[in-house]
């Protein structure tokens, strides 16, 4: 599946360079960047460790403004950005990282209703503030689709390693964000866990429509995605192979996963 097969880009990145320090220990980490992601396309990029993916997926959400160029998120325009509207773009975000960042003091159902907090509003429809009985269905509903509707009150410390990342998906996702980012999600799972935390992920964010770029090291999941994308000493290249993977199937078999 290509770009050219969906209805108009929620990614897109033109002639991008980024450098970390100034004078002599200034030093260029992302070289012409040029990406465009369709809205609903399912990206994985790879490559070595210090390629620079890390770094262009805090740009693209806006964790840090781009320095050239022109990098545009669901409209937001992220190169020269002020911190106000950092702050504005990352509300269409959600992020997953490899390291689930669960706060620890809080049950999995508190983990999640912060990510309707941090929102503050209806996902992506009002401004009304968000009353807390709804952001704790909300919170409830999210966790029994990845499974850990019996784990509500289970404080991180009591959980494995895939069900904290089970949360920390949850949480990306309960506020319908039109972006998900993910950095090396199943690098500290075992490969049934991994699998399992990504194929959740793949099928909730089908469902609500959502684009994902998946930064991983992971050859295992590689087929989830519609493209893949290659960076390499802070250069980027398109993979010269379409992946053959039959979605249409899997979209069936992960919709009946979830919804059991």
């Amino acid at each position: 599946m290509t770009a050219s097969l969906f209805a108009e880009s929620a990614i897109s990145v033109h002639r991008v360079d980024h450098f970390f320090g100034s004078g002599r220990l200034k030093k260029q980490a992302l070289f012409d960047i040029n990406l465009e992601i369709a809205a609903g396309e399912i990206v994985i990029m790879t490559g070595p460790s210090g390629s620079g993916k890390t770094t262009l997926l805090t740009l693209i959400g806006g964790l840090r403004a781009a320095q050239s160029g022109s990098l545009k998120v669901v409209g937001h325009e992220i190169a020269g950005a002020s911190e106000r509207q950092l702050v504005k773009a990352r509300k269409d975000n959600g992020y997953i990282f490899q390291a689930h960042n669960l706060h620890g003091s809080l049950t999995a159902l508190e983990n999640v209703q912060m990510g309707l907090e941090v929102h503050g509003c209806f996902p992506n429809t009002s401004p009304k503030a968000l009353p807390k009985a709804a952001r704790h269905s909300l919170a409830t509903k999210m966790l029994e689709q990845v499974g850990l509707g019996d784990l509500l009150y289970y404080y991180p410390a009591d959980l494995s390693g895939g069900q904290k990342q089970r949360v920390a998906i949850a949480r990306a996702l309960v506020s319908n964000p039109k972006i998900v980012l993910a950095d090396e999600p199943t690098a500290a799972l075992d490969k049934k866990s991994g699998r399992d935390v990504v194929e959740i992920m793949y099928a909730l964010a089908k469902q609500q429509g959502c684009t994902i770029l998946l930064v991983t090291h992971d050859n295992r999941i590689l087929d989830i995605a519609d493209r893949i994308v290659y960076m390499e000493d802070g250069r980027l290249q398109a993979q010269p192979e379409a992946i053959e993977t039959n979605h249409e199937d899997r979209d069936a078999q992960l919709a009946v996963q979830i919804t059991a």
